[in-house]
């Protein structure tokens, strides 16, 4: 029952997310304004442990998940034999490019000075 709670939370802050995106033309997906929405609400334990059992389920199923994506790969391997070394490099140069933005942000925050370390002291 907590993992279904838990299902209906992430929902309804999905749907909530898409409305707001939709509603104030905001420049993000609904479920990424979702995720920022249940950001703070993780810190209320009955809505923590409720998320905890549905995205302990959903990790545990995640193979299932990819099934669609595999039926329709195979559906559609024409337009893979066409493009999908185009796909590939796409796909390989966005990767490097997320990971040295990951890592040049995480210097950048590592590197910066504590809050409250006084710099001429």
């Amino acid at each position: 029952m907590e993992g279904l709670k838990g299902m209906a939370w992430l929902l309804v802050l999905q749907s909530l997310g898409e409305l707001l995106a939709h509603a104030l033309v905001l420049p993000f997906p609904g479920p990424v304004i979702g995720m920022v929405l249940l950001l703070p609400l993780l810190r209320v334990p009955g809505i923590h442990r409720q998320v905890a059992a549905c995205a302990g389920f959903l990790l545990r199923h995640l193979s299932l998940l990819f099934v669609p994506v595999a039926v329709g790969v195979m559906a559609h391997l024409g337009l893979l034999a066409t493009y999908g070394v185009r796909i590939l490099v796409v796909i390989t140069l966005s990767t490097w490019a997320g990971l040295a933005a990951t890592a040049w942000t995480l210097r950048a925050v590592r590197e910066r000075p504590a809050h409250g370390d006084s710099q001429g002291s």
